[in-house]
């Protein structure tokens, strides 16, 4: 019998590239609306929505500030440059939900989902951001004193 040894190829490589890119974009696609929808039923004064806010005393100029970032946010997703820090905002975003959730009894079940969704993205998505940290970086004018 002749065993030849597996060694993988460049192609084998781009191809791993490709699918992971494939499945990344569909949980961007899959945090898009869920945060769309989130976003809508704090506009739409959604009952859950605006008791949780209400009970907080946060009242509805924070219910419509945060639903306009969740908006903001989902656009961002889509905007390749922009995807990676959306989704470490997301992730940020998320943990305060669940804090909130959990703080008003109410269901995290949502904000857990989004999270892990959110997160893998912000992982798989580092690079962009890192990319635009160092090009922000490169652009500012060095402080006195630098």
């Amino acid at each position: 019998m002749n065993y030849t040894s597996y060694s993988p190829s460049k192609n084998d490589s781009s191809a791993r590239r490709r699918a992971g890119n494939v499945v990344l974009w569909i949980l961007q696609v899959i945090a898009a609306l869920g945060f769309l929808l989130a976003a809508l039923g704090k506009l739409t004064g959604d009952p859950v929505s605006v008791a949780t806010f209400d009970s907080l005393g946060w009242g509805p100029p924070l219910r419509y500030l945060l639903a306009g970032l969740e908006l903001l946010g989902s656009v961002a997703l889509f905007i390749p440059r922009l995807t990676g820090p959306a989704a470490t905002a997301f992730v940020a975003l998320t943990i305060g939900a669940i804090a909130v959730q959990l703080g008003t009894g109410g269901s995290v079940a949502m904000a857990v989902a989004l999270l892990i969704i959110s997160a893998i993205v912000a992982w798989g998505r580092r690079r962009s951001t890192i990319a635009l940290i160092a090009a922000v970086r490169e652009r500012r004018p060095a402080r006195r004193g630098d």
